[in-house]
């Protein structure tokens, strides 16, 4: 059996003793709540109601506020009127959206207070893309909403829309955002000679800036310990460019699972909205490999590489779409990539030999994608109670280009499309299929197909107690295989949990089941929900028939808490049942983790790429 402990550790926790402390904690008692007031003076008690309200939405749909509401309904009726001004309103971790009058006043909030910065009102200004003076667009008003609910260090984000008297052609706005505590770190061990943790600070100043220190001690390690740093500033000076600098002798390279010195610098520039014109990126890197654990020769892999990876891309006809306040939502965005990873030492087990990592690789990739995206704002997805924005509509991708892997030269062309339903009752669905393939001496290489669906019932009540069902089904093929990776099941397309390399092959079809059951209860300011689930693969070896296959399994159940005036994510323990797995595998697991994602991640567009086939 299997054990991983991961302890989180909340800076605002630890106990006050002493003079010291009874002056701090005086000091913190004797400042006088201010409730928040819109500038008309009119005083909102329950902002998810007030949405409600503001979008007439059937109350029955939930206590807490627009569920299955689309994310632009509440603007529809101030479409084309002049946005006169924008009132910011940043709130602490320590209200409530459900209610604004009281405030949680427990020891650890008080304390935490005096560790967080509230988010500073020119921040929230710069992370605006809707402006004064210029014709409300209800999409764009829904989009620039979502945008800062994305944001790492903002719980939940609100704008309302308030006409002015005696101008019937204008409107006023006041934005409403909540933070969570950005402090936060963790700390795991599997053996008391092996522990490793990290502190960071999502929100340095209340300023928008991440400040993160990572830590390593392991006794049979040379040096025992690793160390790691990292910086990065979101939005800078306005741009919505975020930039990261960070240094690290512990990395852990996601491909190798090799423990690594690294350092970068990556700048990122999302497409925030369907109105704006330009996104891209850049990642610039050094990494190397050393034999930190001793191990021998011919099992570790030395290397030592340089990556430069550049991509950007333009909306086309912006311009036109925009005019006019128009309202159409289809786009069409053309992106260009460049990448060139160079290995001054390539691993001697590899040599000249094809691998999907360890080889030099150059590639020029174009893609241009057709999407149309919009979002409905609900809940207990992956939160507990807070808005999480899904989205519908459709995305279509098709890439091109040419790459030169050693010194194998082939041209690319690759497809992904996507489209997201949501119905009126609840449910939401998403259709996906991959598929590209490489062009060699008239002959297709490495083609991989992959289809599959997503699906989250609608809420189901019972008595307090709030359920939703998950399933994932997912088919994928690998053709005349050269340069990929094979098919591996140790991943999101497999079965969860699942740590053997031993398996793979050129198919496979795998399908998850689980159902949430968020509780009431709440305990210190966490929230629960139980869960059981199941996953089955069929995973099919390389140059066998489909009944040849074989079955792999993995059923158990766990709980998920968070809270989420804190910036870490949900906790999430699990225990896993293998009994259909490899020899070294069957049996009981069971795993305390804490970087459960907790937001539906959903973006209009990415960086050109190849289909990847064991990577979501």
């Amino acid at each position: 059996m299997r054990y991983t402990l991961n302890i989180l550790l909340f800076a605002g926790t630890f106990m006050v003793c002493g003079s010291a402390g009874a002056q701090v904690l005086n000091k913190i008692d004797s400042i006088k709540l201010k409730k928040v007031h819109f500038t008309d003076n009119k005083f909102i008690n329950n902002i998810f109601q007030e949405a409600v309200n503001s979008a007439k939405v059937s109350p029955d749909l939930n206590e807490n506020g627009n569920v299955n509401g689309k994310s632009e309904a509440p603007f529809m009726k101030y479409q084309g009127k002049i946005i006169r001004k924008i009132n910011v309103h940043p709130l602490n971790f320590d209200y409530s959206f459900t209610d604004t009058v009281h405030r949680d006043h427990s020891l650890p909030t008080r304390i935490g207070k005096r560790l967080h910065e509230t988010t500073r009102k020119f921040i929230i200004r710069d992370n605006l893309f809707i402006h004064e003076n210029e014709e409300l667009n209800a999409f764009k008003v829904a989009d620039n909403e979502r945008y800062l609910r994305s944001l790492d260090y903002i719980q939940d984000a609100r704008i309302f829309v308030r006409p002015v008297k005696h101008y019937k052609d204008s409107v006023d706005i006041d934005i409403y955002t909540k933070d969570v505590f950005s402090i936060a770190g963790g700390a795991s061990s599997q053996v008391l000679n092996h522990i490793n943790g990290d502190l960071y600070e999502t929100n340095l100043g209340g300023m928008a800036q991440r400040l993160e220190f990572t830590g390593l001690y392991d006794y049979n390690r040379k040096p025992e310990l690793g160390y790691g740093g990292l910086y990065r500033k979101d939005n800078v000076m306005h741009s919505f460019i975020d930039a990261t600098v960070a240094y690290s002798t512990m990395n852990l390279n996601s491909f190798t699972h090799e423990e690594e010195t690294a350092q970068y610098f990556t700048l990122s520039k999302l497409l925030i909205s369907p109105y704006s014109r330009v996104a891209g990126g850049l990642n610039i890197s050094q990494n190397q490999s050393y034999n930190l654990y001793n191990s021998p020769d011919n099992l570790f892999y030395r290397y030592k590489y340089d990556l430069f990876d550049a991509w950007a891309g333009y909306n086309i006809g912006i311009k036109q779409l925009t005019a006019n306040n128009n309202t159409i939502r289809d786009r069409r965005f053309f992106a260009l990539r460049y990448f060139n990873r160079t290995f001054s030492e390539v691993p001697t087990q590899v040599g000249k030999n094809f691998d999907p990592f360890f080889n030099n690789t150059q590639a020029v990739l174009g893609q241009i994608t057709f999407f149309r995206q919009d979002y409905y704002r609900t809940q207990y997805i992956y939160g507990f109670g807070t808005t999480e924005d899904l989205p519908y509509g459709y995305n279509i991708a098709l890439t091109a280009g040419w790459q030169r892997q050693l010194s194998l030269e082939r041209p690319y062309a690759g497809t992904k499309i996507s489209q997201f339903i949501a119905t009126g009752n609840g449910d939401f669905i998403q259709l996906y299929l991959k598929a590209g393939g490489y062009l060699h001496n008239h002959a297709i290489q490495d083609g991989s197909f992959l289809i599959g669906a997503t699906g989250y019932s609608r809420l189901i009540f019972w008595n307090s107690t709030k359920i939703r069902q998950y399933i994932n089904v997912s088919y994928t093929h690998l053709y005349d295989r050269v340069t990929y990776a094979p098919l591996t099941i140790d991943n999101s397309y497999g079965v969860r949990g699942f740590l053997s390399d031993s398996v793979y092959g050129t198919s496979r079809l795998s399908l998850q089941l689980e159902t949430e059951f968020y509780l009431k209860y709440k305990l210190w300011g966490f929230k629960f929900a139980p869960f059981p689930y199941s996953d089955f693969s069929l995973i099919t070896p390389q140059n066998k028939l489909f009944s040849e296959s074989s079955l792999y399994a993995s059923v158990g159940g766990g709980v998920r808490a968070r809270n989420e005036n804190l910036v870490f994510h949900t906790i999430e323990l699990r225990a896993y049942y293998f009994p259909i797995a490899p020899t070294n595998m069957k049996g009981f697991k069971i795993i305390l983790t804490a970087n459960v994602r907790f937001r539906y991640s959903s973006n209009y567009i990415s960086a050109p790429d190849v289909v990847q086939l064991n990577l979501e």
